[in-house]
């Protein structure tokens, strides 16, 4: 039960930058204005998207977790202070916290090694399933 925990889990925390990365490729013009009215350089819209979808992905499908964990919950902590620091407004207060929260639980992950159910935990000595070999 606890490898099929840690599965949902792993793939609930991806979907939220999978999916945000999709959706910046959908209106990249958009996408890229907006992050430069906070200062930040339109140039990095495709890397963010990359390490969104392939982040995302990697963190879903439990390959290189502790590595891909660390770098999304680097770049939530980054993207909190650049985009969501306006506390006067109840939502960006929010959405400040919530990527605070969701980096708070991939440092976690990033430190509690592979999970079950993860290319990770295939390579390593143990089996698909979590069991020691």
């Amino acid at each position: 039960m606890t490898g099929i925990i840690q599965l949902f889990g792993r793939v609930m925390v991806a979907l939220i930058f999978i999916l945000a990365g999709l959706g910046k490729i959908q209106d990249p013009a958009g996408t890229m204005g907006y992050m430069q009215s906070v200062g930040v350089p339109g140039i990095l819209l495709w890397p963010t998207i990359a390490l969104e979808v392939l982040g995302g992905l990697a963190l879903a499908m439990g390959y290189k977790t502790r590595y891909v964990a660390f770098a999304l919950a680097i770049f939530s902590i980054v993207a909190a202070a650049l985009f969501h620091r306006n506390f006067a407004d109840q939502m960006q207060m929010i959405m400040f916290l919530k990527n605070i929260a969701i980096a708070g639980g991939l440092l976690l992950l990033a430190v509690s090694g592979n999970t079950a159910f993860s290319i990770d935990n295939k390579r390593s000595s143990t089996d698909f399933f979590g069991t020691r070999q």
